[in-house]
């Protein structure tokens, strides 16, 4: 996407096809501008595991599709080529949002933060990622 502002709509046109996140996983894009984003999801039953909790999997979807909405928009394709997640807590509402941040946006490689918040502000999970952007 090589606006670095777009506009919600802009935003779900362009990431419409990026279906496990949007249809299977219930991702939902908030806001999102060159190297920053918010996406949320209401966590349902496709989300818990056998015990209940929310899988790490559906929480690691939710903070890749903000590093997706962070680092494509205003730069092109780009890829996580590396990424280390820190599970925090679990989540005691059934919203979960994550916030990516570029911490430096480089010409090939750039670095990004992403945070997992709960519906009332508590840490879930903290994501490092190095994206690599295909030019």
């Amino acid at each position: 996407m090589q606006t670095d502002n777009p506009t919600l709509e802009q935003l779900n046109s362009f990431f419409e096809n990026d279906r496990f996140a949007s249809e299977a996983a219930r991702c939902r894009i908030v806001e999102g501008r060159r190297g920053f984003s918010v996406v949320e999801m209401e966590v349902g039953e496709v989300h818990l595991n056998a015990q209940g909790h929310v899988m790490g999997g559906a929480i690691f979807t939710l903070a890749d599709y903000a590093l997706a909405v962070a680092s494509v928009t205003g730069r092109g394709p780009c890829v996580n080529a590396s990424s280390s997640i820190q599970f925090l807590s679990s989540p005691k509402s059934p919203k979960l949002i994550a916030t990516g941040r570029v911490v430096r946006e480089g010409n090939r490689l750039s670095f990004y933060e992403v945070e997992v918040v709960d519906g009332d502000g508590r840490p879930v999970a903290k994501m490092e990622v190095t994206a690599y952007s295909i030019k």
